[in-house]
């Protein structure tokens, strides 16, 4: 029997707030993080976006500030709890959940991160704020220009730990934690989708003897999700997929593609015949990639196609339908890609066309989240041929941008640009 919310010692504010959420009952990694953390202690929870790990450390968050009387105040800015995230669609998803869950707190929240206005985000910060929430080069950037200070924090949080690792943010991450209070004089929370033997070393560095917490691969998959398997050449896939797009029952569809560039073509094509999408890759420019974000959680646009690199860490309600067009190379891949379509408890479906490119992973996805994928040997009236479209009214792919030229005699400086 799951944990309910009003069984814990959660502080009326914060519990209203849930409760206006329509949620009354924990998930795993909730029932597992948040009696270690509502005491007070460090923890390391091991879990995936859509297991409702955010919710977790916020809920925890907001308990800690009320519960304690703050410091007094600085000439700077001078948060009371930071919470790290490596990508902006992260911390611009984690500061609306933060905004909702803490509706009845007092608390002044804020976001900073690249791509909307730098000075106003400044003046914001600058302004006095007590949740901070942000990508590590902006903090930084920040940081350094005296806008804020980081000695009297009392909540750390560190989301998606993994991918710090991944996009190289660890000196970054490092230059921050070591200019907060000591680790005994804060409380601090890590979420990873894997704790990795780099991961762990990052927490016990600097957290005081942080209490591990795992939520298994078949606990995220479990029975919510109904998962069905097609076998099909390459060649036929785009067929079948109009023929489940016209036999399945959906409102809102993800659809995963290995590369890129597939992910641009599938979108255009699933247009053309008659299904809006919007595709989101690695290298699409940030304002477009907040746009289709948007018009797919607002259902402007229907079916959003997304690579895995793109789509990490992107939290979206309402997935009625996930298709892995192409049957992912890493298995932890398919965990990640399915449980977009049951997020914290709610049930879906997931289909998967193994084509001959991509099946040799299928052994291995099975055996990673412990059962068979059920299969269905599709007949031929599932598949739909597309309509042709005149050659004028196809939608044409925008030609990569250029990279910026070089001035003759200057080299180019080695040294990455910090994302912001």
């Amino acid at each position: 029997m799951p944990t309910e919310f009003r069984s814990l010692p959660i502080p009326p504010p914060v519990l209203e707030g849930i409760e206006s959420l329509g949620f009354k009952e924990c998930t795993p990694i909730q029932e597992g993080t948040l009696p270690i953390t509502l005491a007070g202690k460090d923890v390391a929870g091991q879990a995936q976006t859509g297991t409702g790990k955010t919710a977790a450390f916020l809920i925890a968050l907001f308990s800690r500030l009320l519960k304690t009387e703050p410091a007094p105040s600085s000439k700077l800015s001078s948060p009371r709890a930071i919470v790290i995230a490596p990508t902006r669609e992260l911390v611009v998803q984690i500061a609306r959940e933060a905004s909702a869950l803490g509706q009845k707190t007092p608390f002044n929240i804020q976001a900073v991160y690249g791509g909307i206005d730098y000075q106003k985000q400044r003046s914001m910060l600058a302004e006095g704020v007590d949740l901070l929430i942000g990508t590590p080069g902006r903090l930084i950037d920040y940081y350094k220009q005296k806008v804020y200070d980081l000695r009297r924090v009392e909540v750390l949080v560190i989301d998606e730990a993994d991918r710090m690792f991944d996009m190289g943010f660890i000196a970054d991450l490092r230059f921050l934690m070591r200019r907060l209070p000591p680790y005994h004089k804060r409380q601090s929370m890590l979420f990873s989708a894997t704790l990795t033997q780099r991961v762990m070393e990052l927490a016990y560095e600097h957290m005081n003897n942080p209490v591990k917490i795992e939520v298994s691969p078949e606990q995220i998959t479990a029975e919510k999700v109904e998962q069905t398997l097609f076998h099909v050449e390459r060649a036929r896939k785009f067929p079948l997929l109009l023929g489940l797009l016209k036999r399945e029952s959906w409102e809102r569809v993800l659809i995963f593609v290995n590369t890129k560039n597939q992910g641009e073509v599938l979108a255009n094509r699933l247009t053309e015949q008659g299904y809006p999408a919007r595709a989101i890759t690695g290298d699409l420019p940030q304002k477009q990639r907040m746009r289709a974000l948007e018009q797919f959680k607002e259902r402007k646009v229907p079916i959003l196609v997304a690579t895995d690199v793109a789509s990490r860490g992107l939290h979206i309600e309402g997935v009625t339908l996930v298709v892995n067009y192409d049957l992912p190379q890493d298995r932890e891949a398919y965990v990640h890609r399915i449980g977009r379509t049951a997020r914290a408890g709610a049930e879906g479906k997931a289909l998967s066309l193994a084509d001959e490119e991509y099946v040799m992973s299928l052994e291995e996805i099975e055996e990673y989240i412990g059962q068979k994928i059920p299969v269905e040997w599709p007949e031929e009236d599932l598949f739909v041929q597309p309509k042709s479209i005149p050659h004028s009214e196809r939608i044409q792919r925008k030609p990569p941008p250029h990279p910026p030229s070089r001035s003759k005699g200057r080299s180019p400086s080695s040294r990455p640009r910090r994302a912001r």
